[in-house]
């Protein structure tokens, strides 16, 4: 026992140290628990496959990572997709398999290693998507949201394929009934993980809800419970894990759990992605460079074409598309769980999980990059993407269209809603890239521009030189800095006023330096607007009429008119 604890204390030091180092270069931490994989192995401190307490701290790992998919996915997920992230998505699956499959065949793999290999290069990674499309302010925009959906879609795939593998013996290849049998089995449980998610479950929950500790301990124990009743029946506690996070995704507690077991999962997923590293070392790494450099150049480059493809033939626009390709072009933590299932069952061996762990490494660590600068990758690559464009494009509305608008207004959530109902109509051109705010304008008969500021080619359909008044309700200064400087050598910037929102004092000040007109603090604004009212007004008889029009604008705003 004091030797494992040292050996746990060596992995764990390793993987916090490089976990910094990784931050700094704007790198997730999974590169950095399989760094400390790879070194651990490399200079020969322990063989972690040989460790029983490893292995399973690894299995609770991926198990804790599928309860906490499964409490994230809920009954209504797949219909809030819509047509195009599923389109997309099951689109790019289906060609990076064929094409993934094919590569491998030619290289020599085993049909069952070729799938392996081919599904591995199909799923992208969530973690990462989120983490920067969140950084970059981007959840929301349509890009975002196309890639938030295919996201979705590769979940609910991976976890279909991890079924199936359940019906796979091992060293076997794919036997129709017993996949056929796997696959009933799979749907009953599914069934029945919502029936109790949504008629038995809520009534214990709720009650020990009161209790913070009595509700995380009663989570564990239904996750322990379904994993080894599964388990049981023939699927692994991986699925296990999978089905007891589904049936809480609709409770109302589902948010606590989450944060409660979010640190074990943290803990015990750093083994498992530790352990991956180690068999990089231990396999024949150098026979296998070759296959690594091809497969992750195909993930990199052919999986951003294979949607650019998909999207130019849905009618979407180069600068979308290519932006929801790049979030594609790395592997996933369901890749490498797949790899390591895998080779738990026989299917694969360790040459074929090192080199699927290594096209992982490889593609999260440039695709990151590929993410962050996506818009300046854009500029330079724009002319050479006209032929993933359809000369008409189904994204745009009133793209097409030449505006001579005196007022602009950029962004219209939240404050943007309501400057754009107190605002005559005919004066006014909006531009947003979220569609469901796109989808309200049009239905408010908003004339309207679909599309990010940001893009050259929106600017220029603007035609802001025909513009008296801009205002921008973006709180992101750089985008606000961008805007002024575009801005700044229009003819016409002489008699056109610039509105912009800033979060701080300190931003208003850096906006005001650059030629902002005026900058919107909304805490300043409000307390500015409520004095003036008390003042004019001491019997407080104008706040009947303020709440009427408020609730006015409200109902404009969620739609009841």
């Amino acid at each position: 026992m004091p030797n494992g604890i040292l050996e746990l204390a060596i992995v764990i030091l390793i993987a916090a140290g490089l976990g910094i180092i990784a931050r700094f270069f704007k790198q997730p931490a999974i590169l950095a628990y399989i760094a400390a994989g790879i070194i651990i192995g490399y200079f020969g401190f322990f063989h972690l496959n040989d460790k029983e307490t490893f292995r399973i701290f690894s299995d609770l790992g991926i198990m804790f990572l599928l309860f906490l998919v499964g409490m994230e996915i809920n009954y209504t997920s797949l219909r809030l997709v819509g047509k195009a992230s599923l389109l997309v998505g099951l689109g790019q699956i289906i060609f990076t398999f064929a094409i993934g499959f094919a590569i491998a065949l030619f290289f020599g793999f085993s049909q069952l290693a070729s799938a392996y290999i081919a599904i591995a290069l199909t799923f992208s990674s969530t973690i990462i998507i989120v983490k920067f499309l969140s950084e970059k302010k981007d959840l929301n925009s349509l890009y975002g949201k196309i890639s938030m959906g295919m996201l979705l879609t590769q979940d609910f795939v991976a976890i279909l394929i991890l079924v199936l593998l359940a019906g796979i013996g091992a060293g076997k290849g794919f036997e129709f009934s017993g996949v056929f049998l796997t696959m009933i089995e799979g749907i009953g449980l599914f069934v029945l993980m919502l029936v109790l998610g949504r008629k038995f479950l809520p009534l214990i929950f709720d009650k020990i809800s009161r209790s913070q500790e009595l509700l995380f301990l009663t989570s564990l124990a239904w996750l322990f419970i379904v994993s080894a009743a599964v388990n049981k029946i023939g699927f692994s506690i991986e699925i296990g894990g999978f089905l007891a996070g589904l049936a809480l995704a609709n409770s109302a507690e589902h948010f606590e759990i989450s944060s409660r077991v979010k640190p074990l999962r943290d803990f015990f997923i750093l083994i498992f992605f530790v352990i991956l590293g180690s068999s990089v070392v231990f396999s024949n790494f150098s026979g296998l460079t070759l296959y690594i450099i091809a497969f992750s150049f195909f993930v990199l480059i052919g999986n951003p074409i294979i949607v650019l493809i998909i999207m130019g033939l849905m009618g979407y626009r180069k600068r979308t598309s290519f932006l929801t390709g790049l979030t594609v072009a790395q592997i996933s933590e369901f890749s490498l769980i797949l790899a390591a299932l895998g080779l738990k069952v026989g299917h694969i061996g360790e040459n074929v999980v090192a080199l699927i762990t290594a096209v992982g490494a490889v593609t999260i660590t440039l695709s990151t990059y590929l993410i962050i600068y996506g818009d300046k990758i854009f500029t330079y690559l724009s002319p050479y993407l006209k032929i993933f464009e359809r000369r008409k494009t189904t994204e745009n509305g009133d793209f097409g269209k030449e505006f001579e608008k005196p007022i602009i207004l950029i962004g219209s959530h939240r404050t943007g809603q309501s400057i754009a109902f107190n605002l005559p109509k005919k004066d006014l051109l909006i531009i947003d890239f979220d569609p469901d705010i796109i989808g309200q304008l049009r239905k408010h008969d908003f004339s309207y521009l679909f599309g990010d500021i940001n893009d050259s080619d929106i600017f220029e359909r603007a035609n802001f030189e025909s513009a008296r008044l801009v205002i921008s309700t973006s709180p992101d200064l750089e985008d606000n800095l961008l805007l002024l400087s575009r801005l700044k050598i229009l003819k016409n910037r002489d008699q056109m006023k610039a509105v912009l929102r800033a979060r701080t004092e300190k931003e208003a000040e850096i906006l005001y330096a650059n030629g902002a007109d005026y900058v919107l603090l909304p805490h300043f604004t409000a307390g500015q607007y409520l004095g003036k009212t008390v003042s004019v007004d001491p019997e407080l008889k104008i706040l009947e009429q303020l709440k009427n029009k408020d609730l006015d604008l409200m109902a404009k705003v969620n739609h009841k008119i």
